[in-house]
């Protein structure tokens, strides 16, 4: 299978995004027709988002994905 890279470490400012809208986990989840422990599991870093979730948040906060999630420690491939 050859030489896997280590997991990437993503890190996002969801639960800063949800504070200024002052909006709970569960109001966040049933938004965004998730469950709570998912928004509690991401906002952890327990937990990376799909690609559908991601784009739903991003439209949700008004934000680039990118503003919202970011990878830490990144190495060139």
């Amino acid at each position: 299978m050859g030489n896997l890279k280590p997991k990437l470490v993503i890190t996002n400012l969801l639960h800063v995004l949800r504070a200024e809208k002052k909006i709970t986990q569960q109001e966040l989840a049933d938004i965004l027709g998730v469950t709570r422990a998912t928004i509690n599991a991401l906002e952890k870093g327990n937990y990376n988002p799909s690609l559908e979730l991601a784009f739903r948040l991003s439209m949700y906060f008004e934000k680039s994905i990118q503003e919202i999630f970011s990878v830490e420690d990144y190495h060139e491939f």
